[in-house]
Order: structure tokens, then C-alpha cells, then sequence
């Protein structure tokens, strides 16, 4: 009995070590960061746009120039509890201003803050890791030049166990991956445009997209909609079955411009930030976008809850 015990013992002590080895942070290497040249702010602004900061990090309600102050504070429901955005303005103390580019891109694709904790994947990291490395250089630079602010965002309200961080590294492993989320092998160029921002920068599968019983998103019904976190209504399935199955590509590329559908119904909901961000984007961006949603495979709706 006593060899047993041992034994037990012995075995929870190594699963234990194990789990904690798996679940560490993880860094970029430094080679990800070599043949980087001079950003470009005006492309970096397009990244901007694209990547939705704004929509997210932004003071809840602002407009015009006042949507570029990244004070953070927007409230975030889940099933998990409440997530704040953080400030991400260049406020060197409450914000991101005294972070590296070092910094700012493991927390984009690694989503590991500088203190090298895990960061929580309400900030959209398991997409933004797409992000190529010369864009991220172009964001950063066109992040440095946006105003400060001084607010401190409400600390994230989550109960045990989600608010032990270090689990979020055993999470990762199932979850974070800088693969396509569809094979789309053989398709234009246009079409891998759309990829690239629909499933990286865009970051649309995060809502878009069902995700499983620990939050992860379920690519095997990619797109396919969703419940919403909110608790009201769904955010819709937007593949070739969904709701833009009677859309041709202009149909999407003009909705994402105007904000109009072909039945001249206009956008609402938390889509209306997303439409502005849009809006900004090269008129060859948002037609790959449309291109690409035409393009992935159709499923039925992913939002069973709500039918």
C-alpha cells in the first residue's frame, strides 16, 4: 500500500510539472524580428482600421477624432465574467506608451503582456497572430503617434478558476495556432487578400464563429455565427449559407463602405463600429473581404440556442 501511495504521489508530481512546463508563456524568437525596414505610417493606419482597435479600446460612444484616444474601459460580457479593454494609448503609465515593439508584438501574436503573463483572449491575440511581422511594425509606428490618456480601465471581473492566468497557457495550446482557419490552397490572389485580413487583422471569426465549452473557436464551422455574449440575439452566420447567401460580392464590399444592405436596411448593433473601421479600408481590401466570404465553405447556422 505504502509502494502505491508512493507511486500516486510521485505520478501527480510529475503531471503537475509537466502541466506547469506546458502552460508557461512563450516569447517570439528574436530571428522574428530581423529584416524589419522603416514602418509606414500610412500603411499602418490601414492596419489600423483593420484590426478594429477602435472598436474595442476606444471611450464607449465616442466619435470623430476621439475615437483615436485608446482609453479603454468598453465592458466585455462572457460566460466566463466581465472583461474590460485596457488603455492601449501611448500614456506611458496607464497605457502602452512605455512598451516595446518587442512588447507590442508578443502580445499581439503570442498574447503575453511584458510582464510575460498570459494575456485573456477577449483581446483577440488567436487571430491577431496571423498578423504578419512588417505590418505589425507599420501598426506600431502609426499606434505611437495617436494621443495619451490617463485613464486606468476597471480591472477584468472574473470569479475562480478563470482568474488564474497560468492556465491560459494549457488553453493556448489547444487554441493558438498561426494556421488558416480554411484551406483555401489554389485560390486568387484576391480571395488570399480577403483571407488574410477576414482571418487575421479583421479578427471576424471571433464573433463570428461558435466557440466550444472552454471558449475556443470551432473551425470546423468557421464563420457559421454564433450566440450573442451579450445574451441578445446572434451574431449572424455570414458564410455562402448564411446571411449573405443572396449577396453577390458587391452586394458585401458596398455594405462594408456604406453601411447599407441590398435592401437599403442599414447596419446595427456592434457591427456599426465595425462598418466605420471598414469603411477606411482600401475599396481592394473590402472587395477581397467579400471575394473571401464568398469563397469559404457554407455552413449551416452555428447558433442552435437561438433557432
Amino acid at each position: 500500500m505504502r509502494v502505491f501511495f508512493s507511486i500516486v504521489v510521485v505520478a501527480a508530481i510529475a503531471v503537475a510539472v509537466a502541466l506547469w512546463i506546458l502552460s508557461a508563456p512563450r516569447s517570439l524568437p528574436q530571428s522574428a524580428f530581423a529584416g524589419l525596414g522603416e514602418p509606414d505610417l500610412a500603411h499602418g493606419e490601414e492596419m489600423f482600421w483593420a484590426g478594429g482597435c477602435t472598436s474595442c479600446h476606444a471611450a464607449p460612444r465616442s466619435q470623430g477624432e476621439d475615437k483615436l484616444i485608446l482609453s479603454g474601459g468598453l465592458a466585455l460580457n462572457s460566460d466566463f465574467g466581465i472583461f474590460y479593454a485596457p488603455n492601449i494609448s501611448t500614456d506611458p503609465e496607464a497605457g502602452i506608451g512605455g512598451w516595446s515593439f518587442t512588447d507590442f508584438a508578443n502580445s499581439m501574436k503570442e498574447g503575453v503582456d511584458p510582464a510575460g503573463r498570459h494575456l485573456y483572449p477577449s483581446f483577440p491575440y488567436t487571430s491577431y497572430t496571423r498578423i504578419r511581422m512588417d505590418d505589425l511594425n507599420d501598426l506600431w509606428a502609426f499606434m505611437k503617434t495617436l494621443p495619451a490618456s490617463s485613464n486606468v480601465a476597471p480591472d477584468h471581473e472574473l470569479g475562480f478558476p478563470f482568474n488564474i492566468r497560468r492556465a491560459l497557457g494549457l488553453w493556448k495550446w489547444l487554441n493558438l495556432t498561426d494556421r488558416s482557419a480554411v484551406d483555401l490552397s489554389g485560390a486568387d490572389e484576391q480571395v488570399l487578400r480577403g483571407q488574410y485580413l477576414v482571418e487575421g487583422p479583421g479578427h471576424c471569426g471571433e464573433c463570428h464563429t461558435p466557440r466550444d465549452l472552454i471558449g475556443g473557436l470551432k473551425l470546423d464551422v468557421w464563420l457559421s455565427g454564433a450566440d450573442n455574449p451579450d445574451g441578445e440575439g446572434i451574431i449572424p452566420n455570414i458564410t455562402p449559407h448564411g446571411a449573405f447567401a443572396s449577396w453577390t460580392a458587391g452586394d458585401i464590399a458596398y455594405y462594408l463602405e456604406s453601411g447599407f444592405t441590398p435592401d437599403f436596411d442599414t447596419v446595427g448593433g456592434s457591427m456599426v463600429s465595425v462598418q466605420a473601421n471598414m469603411a477606411m479600408l482600401p475599396a481592394e481590401d473590402r472587395q477581397a473581404i467579400a471575394a473571401y466570404l464568398k469563397a469559404i465553405p457554407a455552413h449551416p447556422n452555428g447558433f442552435p440556442s437561438r433557432q
